[in-house]
C-alpha cells in the first residue's frame, strides 16, 4: 500500500464521529423533556431554530456541540443545566 493511499485512509479513520449511544440516548431524553415542560412540538423548534430536534431525539443523529448549545439557549438555560439533568 502506497504511502499516499495509507494518509488517505487515516484521514478517513481520524473523521469518524465517535458515538455513544447511551449518551445520545440521554440527551434525546433530556431534549424531549425540556421541549414537553414548554409544551412545544418538534415542529415549533424546526421553524423557530431550524433544528431538526426529530433526528436528535430519535437518535439518528449524533447532536454537535453547538447544536446543544443553541437548544440551551432558547430554553434559557446554560449546558452546564442542560448535563446536569442527564442522569
Amino acid at each position: 500500500m502506497s504511502l499516499q493511499i495509507m494518509l488517505v485512509f487515516l484521514t478517513f479513520v481520524l473523521m469518524v464521529q465517535v458515538r455513544d449511544k447511551e449518551l445520545i440516548s440521554k440527551i434525546a431524553q433530556r431534549l424531549k423533556a425540556l421541549r414537553e415542560e414548554k409544551g412545544l412540538t418538534q415542529e415549533q423548534l424546526y421553524n423557530d431554530l431550524e433544528i431538526h430536534v426529530g433526528r436528535i431525539e430519535s437518535m439518528k443523529v449524533n447532536p454537535t456541540v453547538s447544536t446543544i448549545n443553541s437548544l440551551c439557549k432558547y430554553f434559557e438555560i446554560s449546558l452546564a443545566e442542560f448535563f446536569d439533568g442527564i442522569h
